[in-house]
């Protein structure tokens, strides 16, 4: 088979594709044998009559015709990988020879994926929140933790926000006592807005004994009547909670001092801040690259990338049992918001693709063997198989090609966190390796980009 590639306007290719006529005879073959199983020659049971009784009775044009209706999309689909072509949108197939007889040729015009260059990559700026936790944050913490150990004590004052009351309540409508708001001695904390708003706005100054009879609102809104409680308080009680000293350390953690223990709250919450941070400098990269590609993007990538995430979420919802229709029920959304929503996702997710292939070719970053060797063993410990068959497997299903453009976007990325300016809210200036946590990730982390091939061939 013969190919060749020319360059078109509107970013679009003519492939030709030219197929010797002993090769074909291949798809002929083929093709007379899937008739024969659905023509009927007396003497012969379906599937059994050989090709020159089947010449015979339908003419050796009905084969050929047969063949060129099953065969040209596979010479495609070859000719498409052999030239590494990347196709957004079904082709325009024209057959230019051999309806009859002689060499198959035909061409196939189909539009393919921008390659665009950009500017201004070199210079991206990104802020992040600090990733080192401010001492208000820690203490915040270490009062977490206080709150759980602390102890509800009877107190002989009124109650305040925070504090807590033991009630007898009982709730109705419409002179109707509704069972889901009648309780006895009921711990409730003043100011959690625990049932409605205007509970709290009662309770606030309440001594043990008080009652109180109001109306409020109803939660479900104004179309309902609204509620009538009846509240009595038979008591106050206040939380204590312990001091922040080594003994309360002992006992709440694996640490004997305070010092100690807030030493590795530090640590911990550190590397939280650093792992988010990771993440806010490659979505904040993604924006900042999307806005670097100020054309129209072709319908058709728009329309792939949508297709691909809608099948992504009906699968994730299948696996919860439901449908994509009931999930719009259930959330409540609009089918002409969520689809509008998901083209702006779309449109971005392409925008960033495109703009870290440019990176790549701009910057010359090239994909090493070791990089697919190290894709390869990645890939082998996911599906528990040997790394060469998952090299035989991937070269043989033609994923190579796609393969080397997502670790080439990868190391794009890695390329940009390691250039881009980085600085936290107060100014100061950081690198993403000063973000790296003790325990170093996998890296594969890669921003909202078209799944590639490779994770498809899974």
């Amino acid at each position: 088979m013969k190919t060749s590639v020319e360059a078109l306007e509107g970013n679009k290719v003519k492939l030709s594709v030219e197929v010797d006529e002993q090769e074909f005879e291949s798809a002929v073959d083929a093709a007379f044998k899937k008739i024969a199983r659905e023509v009927r020659i007396p003497g012969f049971r379906p599937g059994k009559a050989p090709r020159r009784v089947l010449e015979s009775h339908i003419g050796a044009g009905a084969g050929r015709a047969q063949a060129l209706n099953d065969a040209l999309p596979d010479y495609y689909s070859e000719a498409v990988l052999a030239n590494e072509v990347d196709v957004i949108a079904p082709p325009d197939i024209e057959l230019v020879e051999g309806s009859e007889s002689g060499n198959v040729k035909f061409d196939a015009i189909v539009e393919v994926r921008p390659v665009i260059s950009i500017s201004g990559y070199k210079t991206l700026a990104v802020e992040i929140p600090s990733p080192s936790p401010s001492d208000e944050e820690i203490d915040g913490q270490l009062e977490r933790f206080r709150n759980q150990y602390g102890d509800l004590e009877v107190v002989e004052r009124a109650a305040d926000t925070g504090d807590y009351v033991t009630i007898d309540i009982e709730g109705s409508q419409n002179d109707e006592v509704l069972e889901g708001l009648v309780a006895s001695a009921y711990l409730y904390e003043v100011g959690s807005a625990g049932i409605v708003p205007e509970l709290d706005e009662q309770l606030a100054g309440v001594s043990a004994g008080d009652t109180r009879s109001f109306d409020a609102a109803h939660p479900n809104g104004e179309e309902e009547d609204p509620l009538h409680f009846e509240v009595t308080v038979t008591e106050v009680k206040a939380k204590v909670l312990p001091e922040l000293n080594d003994e309360f350390a002992a006992q709440a953690s694996e640490f004997e001092t305070m010092a100690a223990w807030r030493d590795d709250i530090v640590t911990r919450m550190t590397e939280v801040r650093k792992a988010q941070s990771q993440m806010i400098v490659r979505e904040k990269i993604g924006e900042a690259l999307a806005e670097l590609v100020p054309d129209e993007l072709p319908e058709p990538l728009i329309a792939a990338e949508m297709n691909e995430r809608l099948q992504d979420m009906a699968m994730r919802l299948q696996a919860q049992g439901l449908s994509l229709d009931q999930w719009l029920q259930f959330s409540g959304t609009d089918t002409e918001q969520f689809l509008d929503e998901l083209k702006t996702t779309a449109d971005r997710s392409a925008r960033v693709d495109l703009a870290l292939r440019a990176i790549a070719l701009a910057e010359s970053i090239e994909v090493l063997e070791e990089d697919l060797d190290l894709e390869f063993e990645a890939v082998a410990a996911r599906v528990e198989q040997d790394s060469d068959v998952v090299r035989t497997q991937l070269t043989e299903a033609g994923h190579i090609p796609a393969l080397k453009v997502d670790i080439a976007k990868r190391k794009s990325l890695d390329w940009l966190t390691e250039s881009v300016t980085i600085t936290d809210e107060a100014g100061n200036s950081i690198t993403f390796s000063d973000l790296a946590a003790s325990d170093e990730d996998d890296g594969d982390t890669v921003l909202d980009t078209p799944a590639s091939e490779e994770d498809e061939s899974e």
